[in-house]
């Protein structure tokens, strides 16, 4: 028997969608940057608000379908079907954020995620078992699982991915728009037959008014948590910037200019050191205060801490959760996460070149090859290698060359400054 809809209802099934993975995909963003119970409480709002997403997405378009005989909904296998979807949605996140975006584990949690998605389907489909007889054509099952897993592999890219990625509100439309097409493509391959039986006479609740219930409550989950988790950009910018050490916890503040032996020479003059910072605001950026980058970076140093001039920095490494800075001379300790770090700086003069590797472009002095590795030529007083993904070193390449073809006598300068240091 074919399956008809209702258009307001399918409509309805991909605007949950949408605004579900807007919130999922806000919080996720922030999870690598996060440290202690904010970072869980990301990574839960982030689960949730996908899974609720993806969720309600399948049941308001399975409520979308009309069919000439009645059907009843078996309520063990509907909750099932979410509590799998939660799971695997959670698993995926964890895995994509608690590390490295390596192009194997993008592909493991992209197969552990839309293999859920596929089971959360079908086991939800199957809630129609004592109303209805289904026959799945296996071509439309197969497209279903291959578009859960592409689905899954994009929203996890977008989640964890930093620095060219479109703004998230695009970002939520392209996943909304594929995980709808993921439930209706399969949808489009189940033939159904009614079961010969008595129509009960205790009252129901109509398709319609429970996939409104279910939508209304699916939005205010999604708004609770864009609510309480999403950063505070005013508030966060007045206070101070806190750092471990030992025991204890040090107010970055404490140690500005007020004590000299703790702030470096470039820091010194009265010029406070300012810790630029990304903001995150609703529509992908929409209505934020602009955009601040930093112009010192904390570093560790015989116990206390120091600010290092952005302008002396030549390159970043990660380590772990913090990360090293190359001033040129000496690799120098710094508190902070690659990634934390990578928001604070201009992304017109320092470029990730590696998962792990930040470079300042206007310091970069060559190119090398080993094997079959890249390698990016630093300048200082040894000249300081990093490795360079293979899919990056072009557009390094091309930007180092727009940037000495655009100013060729500054570029012979440089060069000549850094060979005679």
């Amino acid at each position: 028997m074919p399956v008809a809809y209702a258009t307001w209802l399918v409509l309805l099934s991909i605007v949950m969608a949408i605004q579900g993975a807007y919130v999922g995909l806000s919080l996720a963003v922030q999870i690598a940057d996060a440290t202690g119970i904010r970072r869980r409480l990301l990574l839960a709002g982030s689960t949730v608000s996908l899974a609720v997403a993806i969720w309600t997405m399948h049941f308001v378009g399975m409520l979308a379908v009309r069919l000439p005989f009645q059907v009843d909904y078996l309520v063990l296998p509907t909750l099932l079907s979410f509590l799998v979807c939660a799971i695997v949605v959670g698993a995926a996140v964890y895995a994509t954020s608690s590390g490295p975006l390596t192009l194997l584990r993008l592909t493991l949690a992209s197969c552990l995620m839309g293999s859920g998605i596929f089971s959360m389907h079908y086991i939800g489909m199957s809630a129609l078992d004592a109303s209805t007889y289904m026959i799945h054509d296996r071509i439309y099952v197969a497209a279903s699982m291959a578009i859960a897993i592409a689905a899954s592999g994009f929203t996890l890219w977008l989640a964890t991915g930093r620095g060219g990625r479109p703004p998230l509100i695009l970002s939520a439309i392209a996943f909304g728009i594929a995980v709808s097409g993921m439930h209706y493509t399969a949808m489009g391959g189940v033939t159904l037959y009614p079961y010969t039986t008595t129509s009960s006479a205790a009252p129901a609740l109509s398709t319609d008014l429970l996939a409104i219930v279910v939508a209304v409550v699916a939005f205010c989950i999604s708004g609770i948590f864009l609510l309480l988790l999403l950063p505070d950009s005013s508030r966060s910018a007045s206070q101070p910037i806190m750092v471990a050490r030992g025991d204890s916890i040090t107010s970055v503040a404490a140690k500005m200019p007020a004590a000299p032996s703790t702030v470096p020479a470039a820091a010194a003059g009265g010029d406070n050191p300012e810790f630029g910072r990304g903001t995150y605001a609703p529509l992908g950026g929409a209505g934020a205060p602009p955009r601040r980058f930093a112009r010192h970076l904390p570093i560790e140093r015989d116990g206390s801490t120091h600010f290092l001039a952005v302008e002396d920095v030549v390159a970043i490494h990660a380590n772990a959760h913090y990360t090293y800075i190359f001033d040129g001379n000496d690799k120098l300790f710094c508190p902070l996460a690659i990634g934390d770090v990578e928001s604070r700086l201009d992304n017109s003069r320092f470029v990730r070149v590696h998962r792990s590797h930040i470079v300042n472009i206007e310091r970069v002095v060559g190119y090398k090859r080993s094997g079959d590795n890249e390698l990016v030529e630093m300048a200082g007083v040894d000249h300081y290698l990093v490795p360079v993904s293979r899919s990056r070193i072009g557009s390094l390449k091309s930007r180092v060359a727009t940037l000495t073809g655009a100013d060729s006598t500054f570029a012979l300068r440089r060069r000549h400054r850094f060979a005679s240091q």
